[in-house]
């Protein structure tokens, strides 16, 4: 590993100007590219306070070896030698989208003769027009299968066209009237080629004038009484129909926009894009991306446009989630390529606003996706667990692993979680929460609910056998029984008779250091303790001055980070449900007797609390299920307090 101080430049040496620099391995191999306004202010910060520097910025300085930079003009030419660069060099430690799955796109070949339709993937071809991407191939079929009474395109491989051109008889597709068999001679090239364009503006968005012409020529087949026609004609306007149907209308006729959404965790993100064409989404992609720096949302949408839009067909507007750092300079850059003005907007409201709340959720459901296919690996979850027993210097690795954390708000409805995971996967069964009774903070919080864990586990080792028993007392109580960790009169397992290998808490030395100082009061020296603090994902242990740093591509970090968060989830679940209890309870629960169905009888009935207060006890018991009893006791307790804003809101 280099030290960065070998090969920073020379004071004075770097410019002030815009440009571009790429760090070097001893090899000289391209480590990573960035741009800069100032080449002079940005590399100098790399060379500044390197101990304050991110943990996966600080791997890709001490993995370099040397820096030299490219002066541009300005910014626009910066972000497109950053392109080129990344694009040529594929750096290690840059950003790289990489699609979570082979997506298939609707292809006509325009560069043939006899332009053909078909199903692609992979890299794009010349002289190829293209159409989605699709989420599945099939949906890309029965489209086509579709259009295909209509515009009856070639969509026979190349040995098929030749060899029934040889034998001077079509393929099937010739016959039932979906294909117009150029192979044989029925159309001219023109004639096919017309068709083959017409296939491609239907697809493009421009159907209107087809079914408007389509509907014409029926109306005029049936006046003519050319009836077997006009069905034909018919029945093709209903196929052109239903392939409309399978694309959803979400936006203006006139609309045509890409949708870009992110979901990211500390580690990576989901990038997710839907095509809109003519107002209908045409298709969808994603990407899954490792965050090698410490980005923001802005910072990831500009090096997805350079990448996504280096190549592709450009639309005249895309809606970002968050703005571009160099808003400016990256509009006029795809302004540039596209040959017309392109619009990059973040919608605050109305259908683009509820569009972008769609891609988000595809988003997140991809992310989520893809850990779980990542977690779900017995290799990579065992290579995950030695990992962390190495980097902890554990005798053996987690096989259970808890986790915990504390939820609140200024100190208020303090819960806690505490989640487990048993060969990497999780046991929800064995989750449990905790009400927090001190108050005192988030480091008082872990320490008791650490000692109130472990002190269920010691009594539980008592109950079955594997410590000494305190004797029966004197008033009759039953001793403890004792065997295996399942409760003779349940049959279940004993909700904390087994012991984890780790204990993982959200946090930082503090927290690992209280809760190591709970176990070590309690006599538990058999349990392995580690905080993980969600800033910059340090890994620290109790008494130590300095963080385990896991590698950026550990699956041991991984792994921890995943039950960290959902220990975070399952506290903050908590702790909302406790929150808004008392929102849901009004003066009707203080009346003995009145159950929930009666007081949803009572507020259907009179609409609010309020009215219920201004009732008389003899209109309260024209509600079916109330006594003179039960109305007075209604009467007493709403007019015996004041009107409450939670109780108004019941």
């Amino acid at each position: 590993m280099a030290d960065p101080a070998t090969y920073r430049p020379a004071p004075g040496s770097i410019p002030e100007s815009p440009g571009v620099y790429r760090f070097r391995d001893p090899d000289g191999r391209v480590v990573y590219v960035g741009k800069a306004k100032s080449l002079r202010q940005r590399l100098n910060s790399y060379f500044a306070d390197f101990a304050g520097l991110h943990p996966r910025t600080q791997t890709m300085l001490t993995t370099a070896a040397s820096v030299d930079w490219t002066v541009v003009g300005n910014e626009v030419e910066a972000l497109q030698l950053e392109y080129s660069w990344i694009k040529e060099f594929d750096p290690r430690f840059n950003v790289k989208y990489r699609d979570d799955k082979s997506y298939p796109f609707l292809a006509v070949t325009m560069g043939e003769d006899f332009p053909r339709v078909q199903v692609l993937r992979g890299a794009k071809r010349k002289g190829t027009r293209y159409f989605g991407p699709y989420s599945h191939a099939w949906a890309i079929r029965e489209t086509v299968d579709l259009l295909l009474r209509v515009f009856p395109v070639r969509t026979c491989s190349a040995g098929v066209f030749k060899r029934a051109g040889q034998i001077g008889r079509p393929c099937l597709l010739g016959y039932i009237d979906k294909c117009s068999a150029p192979c044989v001679g029925r159309v001219t090239p023109e004639e096919h080629r017309a068709l083959a364009e017409d296939f491609c503006d239907f697809m493009a968005g421009n159907t209107g004038r087809f079914i408007k012409r389509l509907e014409r020529e029926m109306r005029d087949a049936a006046a003519v009484e050319e009836y077997e026609r006009a069905a034909r004609l018919r029945d093709d306007v209903q196929a052109l129909q239903r392939a409309l149907e399978k694309q959803t209308v979400v936006l203006g006729d006139d609309t045509d926009c890409d949708v870009i959404a992110l979901a990211e965790d500390p580690l990576e993100a989901a990038v997710q894009v839907f095509y809109v064409r003519g107002g209908r989404i045409r298709g969808q992609r994603g990407w899954v991306v490792d965050k090698v720096e410490e980005t923001t949302p802005g910072e990831l949408v500009e090096q997805f446009l350079l990448q996504m839009y280096g190549e592709a067909a450009i639309p005249r507007e895309i809606l970002v989630p968050a703005r571009p750092p160099d808003e400016t300079a990256l509009a006029e850059l795809l302004s540039e390529q596209r040959g017309s003005r392109v619009d990059l907007r973040v919608p605050q409201r109305g259908d683009k606003k509820s569009l972008m709340e769609t891609v988000e959720r595809n988003a997140k459901e991809s992310l989520a996706q893809h850990k779980l296919r990542r977690a779900s690996d017995l290799t990579t979850r065992s290579r995950a667990l030695q990992e962390i027993a190495d980097a902890l210097d554990l005798d053996q690795v987690p096989l259970r692993i808890e986790c915990y954390d504390v939820s609140h708000i200024q100190g208020e409805n303090v819960v806690a979680s505490m989640v487990v995971f048993e060969d990497g996967l999780v046991r929800k069964s064995e989750y449990r929460r905790f009400s927090i009774r001190s108050g005192e903070g988030d480091v008082a919080s872990i320490y008791e609910v650490i000692c109130r864990r472990f002190k269920r586990y010691l009594e539980e080792r008592v109950a079955t056998g594997e410590l000494d028993a305190e004797p029966a007392s004197d008033d009759g109580a039953r001793e403890p029984a004792v065997g295996t960790p399942i409760d003779p009169e349940t049959g279940r397992p004993r909700k904390f008779a087994y012991p984890p290998n780790l204990v993982v808490v959200d946090g930082g030395p503090a927290q690992a250091a209280a809760a190591r100082r709970a176990l070590d009061e309690l006599g538990v020296d058999d349990v392995a303790v580690c905080g993980l603090a969600k800033r910059l994902e340090e890994v620290w242990l109790p008494g130590d001055d300095q963080p385990v740093i896991l590698p950026r591509s550990s699956e041991g970090l991984y792994l921890l980070q995943r039950v960290r968060d959902e220990a975070h989830r399952f506290a903050i679940a908590y702790h909302r449900s406790k929150r808004s209890k008392p929102l849901r309870e009004s003066a009707l629960d203080q009346v003995p007797g009145l159950g929930p169905a009666r007081r949803q009888a009572l507020l259907r009935h009179f609409g609010s609390v309020k009215r219920l207060r201004e009732a008389s006890a003899e209109e309260i018991q024209t509600v079916p299920g109330i006594g003179p009893a039960t109305a007075e006791a209604i009467v007493a307790a709403l007019r015996g307090q004041s009107p409450s804003p939670a109780g108004q809101g019941s």
